[in-house]
């Protein structure tokens, strides 16, 4: 019941290379799940939506997820680190789902830290 974000991403060897650190594979988080310190830039996802796919004389056979995805990079890694990881991140999870929202740039007023968001759809079968 999750969207193949991870594994999309984590298969994909420009995110690797943007986004590996020592023995973890990738840093890419479902949301709330960074541990701390962690080093930059790297990626969070949540899922924000969806529903499966009813029908009156069946069972499901798709869940749609809706998720959310944000990049984060420090000041003086820039805005632009943040947009390649995320365009890496976008090549990524083309192929297994819809790209449906650009949120942009966002600047946090504590950190300072970049902030790039996107929201992609999965169609995903049972």
């Amino acid at each position: 019941m999750y969207p193949p974000i991870f594994s999309a991403v984590a298969a994909n060897p420009a995110c690797v290379a943007l986004l590996k650190s020592g023995s973890n594979p990738i840093r890419f988080y479902l949301f709330g799940r960074a541990p701390q310190n962690v080093a930059y830039p790297y990626a969070v996802w949540r899922q924000v939506g969806g529903s499966p796919e009813n029908y009156l004389g069946q069972r499901p056979d798709i869940d749609s997820f809706i998720t959310q995805v944000d990049v984060f990079a420090t000041p003086s890694q820039g805005a632009s680190k943040a947009r390649e990881v995320a365009q890496a991140l976008r090549d990524a999870i083309e192929p297994v789902a819809y790209i449906t929202g650009w949120y942009g740039d966002d600047i946090d007023p504590e950190t300072n830290n970049f902030r790039f968001t996107f929201q992609a759809d999965f169609l995903t079968s049972r």
